[in-house]
């Protein structure tokens, strides 16, 4: 009997999970569709080219911080078991690949998200070498 109310309730929180995720999906998408109709409807081509640049320098760097708040986590723990590897390294290449890219079109909207994207991408992988080695050759032996 037991066993039957845990499977009940497993079903009821992955059906709950589902929901909020489809909820957050449908999110995006009108909020998507109202930027779409009211810079369709409302502003002209420089305008409206301005307004999806400044959201877009937002999101994208938004998008490259996000993994920054697990930096306290890797701190507190000293693991990076909670980051991985490869996520940090496409990061910065792919940051510092749009930002060559962004200063040879001379696009602020591509190098100046993606520059700070290569910076925080640089900060990840510095902190995942100094706490991917054992903490005795953290220490520095002169200081004690």
């Amino acid at each position: 009997m037991q066993v039957v109310a845990e499977v009940d309730l497993l079903q009821r929180s992955e059906e709950e999970a589902s929901l909020k995720m489809s909820g957050l999906l449908m999110m995006v998408f009108g909020i998507f569709a109202m930027i779409a109709f009211v810079s369709l409807q409302f502003l002209d081509p420089p305008s409206r080219q301005m307004l999806v640049g400044y959201l877009s320098v937002a999101s994208l760097i938004t998008m490259f911080a996000s993994p920054l708040f697990i930096i306290n986590l890797v701190i507190q723990t000293r693991s990076v078991e909670f980051m991985p590897f490869y996520l940090s390294l496409s990061t910065f290449l792919m940051s510092m690949s749009f930002f060559a890219y962004g200063m040879l079109k001379h696009d602020y909207f591509i190098y100046i998200p993606n520059g700070i994207g290569g910076i925080l991408g640089a900060i990840q992988l510095a902190l995942y070498a100094y706490y991917s080695k054992p903490v005795e050759e953290r220490r520095h032996p002169l200081l004690g």
